[in-house]
C-alpha cells in the first residue's frame, strides 16, 4: 500500500502540465535563478548571485519539484527538527517556573543565601532560558500558525486561495527576510563569542572567556544565547521552506500532501 501511494505522487494530475507536474516552488526557484543572472549580467551593485552557495539550491529546488514523493519526504525532515524543538521548549518553560520560584524563595531567605549575588545570576539564567524558549520555539510557531495573520479577513477565503496566499507571502517577504536576518546576524554571533573585528578568532582553549558577558552583577556568559539567534533564524527559514511546500501541494490539488493550519476561531489583529 505505501509503494503504491508513493509511486503515485509523481503520476501527472489531470489540468495543464506545467500547473501539475512542477511544485511551485520550483517555478519560485526558476524565477530567482533568471534573475541573480540578470542582475550578474548588468554588474548590478546589488547582487542576488553573490553567494556561491545559491546556485546548488537552486537546482536542487528545482530538481525537488518534479518529484512530488521526495519534497514530502524534505518536509517531514523538515518538521522533525521543529518537533524536536517543540519539546525542548516545554521543558525549558518548567527550568524557567523552577529558577523563577527559587527567586522567590531566596527573596524570603536572604538571611540564609547571599542573596544580592544568588537572586541576580538566577535571574539572569531565568531570563536566558526564556530567551531560548522563544529562538527554539519560533520554528514550531509558524508551524502551528501561529504567527500573526489577520484571520477575521483570511477566514474568509476557499482553501486554495489561502495556500495562494501563504505561498506567496513566505516566498517573498518571510523567506527572503529570514535569509537577509541570517546573513546579518553571522558577524553579531561571531562577536559574542569573541571573534575580533579582524575576523580572527582568540587563541588558546578557554574559550569561555571570550565570550561576551552579561551587564549585572552575576557576569554570566550570554555570548552563546545571542549566537544561537542565528541557529534561530536557520530553523525559522527551514519551517517556512516547510510550509511553502505544503501550501504548494495545495495549489496544484494535492490536497493529501498539502496542510494548511486554520483557527476555529479567528482572531481580530487590530
Amino acid at each position: 500500500m505505501t509503494a503504491t501511494k508513493t509511486e503515485s505522487l509523481d503520476q501527472p494530475r489531470p489540468g495543464p502540465a506545467w500547473l501539475t507536474r512542477i511544485h511551485p516552488l520550483g517555478w519560485v526557484a526558476a524565477i530567482y535563478g533568471l534573475s541573480a543572472v540578470a542582475l550578474t549580467l548588468v554588474g548590478s551593485e546589488f547582487l542576488l548571485a553573490n553567494m556561491t552557495w545559491q546556485w546548488l539550491i537552486i537546482l536542487v529546488v528545482i530538481a525537488l519539484s518534479f518529484s512530488f514523493s521526495a519534497l514530502d519526504k524534505v518536509r517531514h525532515g523538515i518538521e522533525r527538527v521543529s518537533d524536536l524543538t517543540a519539546a525542548i521548549v516545554w521543558r525549558l518553560a518548567w527550568l524557567v517556573f523552577a529558577l523563577q520560584f527559587f527567586n522567590v524563595v531566596t527573596r524570603y531567605a536572604n538571611s540564609y543565601f547571599e542573596s544580592d549575588i544568588l537572586f541576580g545570576e538566577t535571574t539572569s539564567m531565568a531570563w536566558m532560558t526564556f530567551g531560548m524558549i522563544f529562538l527554539l520555539g519560533v520554528n514550531y510557531g509558524v508551524r502551528a500558525g501561529i504567527n500573526p495573520r489577520i484571520d477575521f479577513w483570511w477566514a474568509n477565503f476557499p482553501k486554495r486561495t489561502k495556500a495562494w496566499l501563504d505561498f506567496v507571502l513566505h516566498c517573498f517577504l518571510l523567506l527572503p527576510f529570514v535569509v537577509m536576518g541570517f546573513r546579518l546576524l553571522r558577524g553579531f554571533a561571531g562577536t559574542s563569542l569573541g571573534q575580533k573585528r579582524s575576523g580572527t578568532w582568540p587563541s588558546g582553549w578557554k574559550v569561555w572567556e571570550t565570550w561576551e558577558k552579561s551587564g549585572d552583577a552575576s557576569q554570566l556568559p550570554v555570548g552563546p544565547i545571542q549566537a544561537f539567534i542565528v541557529v534561530a533564524f536557520f530553523m525559522w527559514g527551514l519551517q517556512v521552506l516547510a510550509e511553502t511546500i505544503k501550501t504548494g501541494f495545495i495549489m496544484v490539488g494535492e490536497d493529501d500532501l498539502g496542510q494548511l493550519v486554520e483557527s476555529d476561531t479567528p482572531l481580530r489583529v487590530e
